[in-house]
């Protein structure tokens, strides 16, 4: 019988295969991203190109991917106790709310002032500072990782709860009440209404914690015989979201359906991440070194870059739709802007980063002097 994993961990340090993914993911979430705001005026896409970005490459390959990086990324962490667990947690919250400025905010006021426009980008009397995107549910699942640990649970037990919490939120999405606020409060939990929450916690916990499971293994696992089965593990959840495209209530007819999705849709997802978790593996000895270098710098500031692409977008998108008249969107366009969106925002993290050691190490002197 071969053996497909070790009695000891193996793959150590930076993996490529998994700055692959994560470098993926931040580019697929910036050029999904692009897509969408600029869809909101005149705009000409083509079939292939909008539901290439918007629903496989912008679904599946985007978020969940991102998520269950997030869970593997614990398994290497050398910060995965729970009080540090919580603590960045509850950081990862507030930067949340950093980004909804950026990303509902000032579209609302750039739309307003510069296009005389107050309604394609509506904030809800401010609620919209606190709708809920990727980094506030992954504040909330750090949290809850913190209070696993402190309770020892074991994977079984986390699987199990994670399961369960899936069922309940698609038991329950769709759920719309009355009043805003109550569709805000309660779109931390279940998919209520798609403008207040784009990520409910019971609906996506289950990325995290596949990925810190699988991720126990993958640090054990000999990778060719772990990724032997790749292209099946690929293909067969892709011809799922082909389908789903197209049939009513199915995960990728539109939005609220993808953000709000089944356990049965988080399933194929997560085959469907195990197969491109293959896919990076096969590619990470093939592509140029040049390549690899900028998958590890995206990897290493996937957060600061998500968090800059949202004030670059709205930004980039308004202001053109200002100065060029009678401007459409297309897919040669959005590319562009995508790609220039992309480098603009890994420079100002890159740049973040720098400053705020440069800053940490002034501030370290200075106490040392006192």
């Amino acid at each position: 019988m071969v053996e497909i994993f070790s009695n000891k961990k193996i793959n150590v340090g930076r993996q490529v295969d998994l700055d692959l993914a994560k470098a993926g993911s931040i580019i697929f979430m910036v050029f999904v991203h692009c897509l969408l705001l600029a869809d909101s005026f005149n705009s000409s896409f083509s079939p292939i190109f909008f539901h290439g970005i918007d629903d496989l490459l912008g679904g599946p390959m985007c978020a969940p991917l991102f998520m269950f990086c997030m869970g593997v990324g614990l398994v290497y962490s050398r910060n995965a106790q729970s009080d540090i667990m919580i603590k960045r947690g509850i950081s990862l919250l507030i930067l949340g709310i950093l980004v909804n400025v950026g990303e509902f905010i000032s579209a609302h006021f750039l739309s307003g002032f510069l296009l005389n426009d107050w309604t394609t980008f509506p904030i809800y009397g401010g609620l919209m500072l606190f709708a809920v995107d990727i980094l506030a549910f992954a504040g909330m699942s750090f949290i809850v990782f913190g209070i696993f640990k402190k309770l020892n649970l074991s994977n079984m037990q986390m699987l199990l709860i994670a399961f369960a919490l899936s069922i309940v939120g698609s038991l329950m999405r769709m759920t719309v009440f009355e009043y805003n606020y109550i569709n805000l409060l309660l779109g931390y939990l279940i998919g209520t209404d798609v403008q207040f929450t784009t990520f409910p916690f019971f609906n996506w916990f289950i990325f995290p914690v596949a990925g810190y499971v699988w991720g126990q293994y993958y640090i054990r696992a000999y990778k060719d015989r772990f990724f032997r089965f790749w292209p099946i593990f690929f293909i067969i959840p892709v011809i799922y979201f082909y389908f789903s495209i197209s049939i009513p209530g199915a995960f990728l007819i539109d939005d609220s359906h993808y953000y709000f999705m089944t356990t049965i849709d988080a399933l194929f997802c997560l085959i469907y991440i195990h197969g491109a978790m293959g896919l990076f593996y096969f590619l990470s000895d093939k592509l140029p070194q040049k390549l690899l270098d900028i998958a590890g710098t995206l990897s290493r500031y996937i957060n600061g870059i998500y968090i800059a692409q949202w004030f670059l977008i709205p930004l980039i998108v308004i202001l053109l739709v200002y100065l060029v008249d009678g401007m459409v969107f297309n897919d040669l366009n959005v590319t562009l802007i995508s790609i220039v969106v992309l480098i603009l925002s890994t420079w100002l993290a890159v740049g973040y980063k720098k400053f705020r050691k440069r800053f940490d190490g002034i501030r370290k002197k200075k106490l040392n002097i006192n």
